[in-house]
C-alpha cells in the first residue's frame, strides 16, 4: 500500500495578520507559517497506518505552491513520512483551488507506482475552502469521502470503513481502494516530531518539479478571480462596569438599551 499524505502551508493560527495594499494578499513578511491543521490529522493517520500494518510500502507527502512550502513538506516528513514531492513554481495561484488541484493531480500522474489512498485536510485554515480535496479526487477519478473522523483498513488492504462527520450524527461509508478521504478534526491527534526526528526530516529525499516537468497542466482556472481581501474592522473599545452587583446590573441595562441599542 502507498499512502499520499497532501499539505499546505498557511499562516499560525495565532499569528497576527496584516493585509497588503490594495488587499491583493496578506503581508507575509516575518509571518509565522504552518502545516495546515487538516492535513496534519491526515498524516498522522498515515504513519499510524504504517506502524500498525506490514503492507504500508510508503508514506509520500506532497506540497505545491512557492519555495516556502517546502517548509510544510519537512514538517510532515519530520512527524514520520518517508520522502516528499515539491511542485514548486510562482505560476500557481495558491487561493485558486480549483487551479491547485490540476496540478496537484499532474503530479501524482508523474509517480511510477499508483497511490492506493490519499489524505487531505477537510479545509485549509487560511481561506477557509474545502474544494481542494475533493477537486483532486475528481480530476484523477477516484471516488472521494469527506470530513472522516474514524478509518478502518481491511487486513488485505482491499477495502475501507470511514466515518464521516455529518450535521448531529456520524455516516459510515464503505468501500474499495484507491480512495481520497479529507481528513476533520477528530481522526488522528497529530504527533509532535522529536528533535531527532526533525534533523532526520532534513535528510529525507524531496523531489522537486516545476509545472513544466508535469506537462501540459493548468496553474489556474479560466475565468478565476479572487475578491480582495481586507482587514477586520477595528474592535469597539471595552467599557468596563465597577460596583456592586445590582448596580452593575442596572448600568449594563442602560448602556445596553441607551448605547448599544439592542434592547
Amino acid at each position: 500500500m502507498r499512502i499520499l499524505a497532501v499539505t499546505k502551508q498557511v499562516p499560525d493560527s495565532n499569528a497576527a495578520i496584516k493585509v497588503t495594499a490594495g488587499g491583493a494578499d496578506i503581508d507575509r513578511a516575518g509571518l509565522k507559517m504552518v502545516l495546515n491543521p487538516f492535513d496534519e490529522f491526515g498524516v498522522e493517520q498515515a504513519i499510524r497506518l504504517k506502524e500498525g500494518r506490514g503492507d504500508v510500502e510508503e508514506i509520500v507527502a506532497l506540497a505545491v505552491g512557492d519555495a516556502k512550502a517546502a517548509e510544510s513538506l519537512r514538517s510532515a516528513l519530520a512527524m514520520g513520512a518517508d520522502r516528499g514531492v515539491h511542485v514548486s513554481d510562482e505560476a500557481i495561484t495558491p487561493r485558486d483551488e480549483l487551479g491547485w488541484a490540476s496540478v496537484a493531480a499532474a503530479a501524482v500522474g508523474k509517480e511510477e507506482s499508483p497511490f492506493d489512498l490519499i489524505l487531505i485536510g477537510k479545509q485549509a485554515i487560511d481561506n477557509d475552502s474545502g474544494e481542494a480535496g475533493p477537486a483532486l479526487a475528481e480530476l484523477l477519478d477516484w471516488p472521494h469521502v469527506g470530513a472522516v473522523v474514524a478509518l478502518e483498513i481491511s487486513e488485505d488492504g482491499k477495502t475501507f470503513k470511514a466515518n464521516r462527520r455529518v450535521e448531529g450524527a456520524e455516516e459510515v461509508v464503505e468501500g474499495t481502494l484507491p480512495v481520497l478521504l479529507t481528513c476533520e478534526k477528530g481522526l488522528a491527534e497529530p504527533r509532535y516530531p522529536s528533535l531527532p526526528n526533525l534533523m532526520k526530516a532534513k535528510k529525507k529525499p524531496v523531489t522537486t518539479l516545476s509545472v513544466a516537468d508535469l506537462g501540459d497542466v493548468s496553474t489556474g482556472t479560466p475565468g478565476f478571480s479572487f475578491v480582495a481581501v481586507s482587514p477586520l474592522p477595528p474592535r469597539a473599545a471595552c467599557k468596563f462596569i465597577e460596583g456592586e452587583p445590582e448596580e452593575m446590573a442596572k448600568e449594563l441595562a442602560k448602556l445596553l438599551r441607551e448605547e448599544a441599542k439592542v434592547i
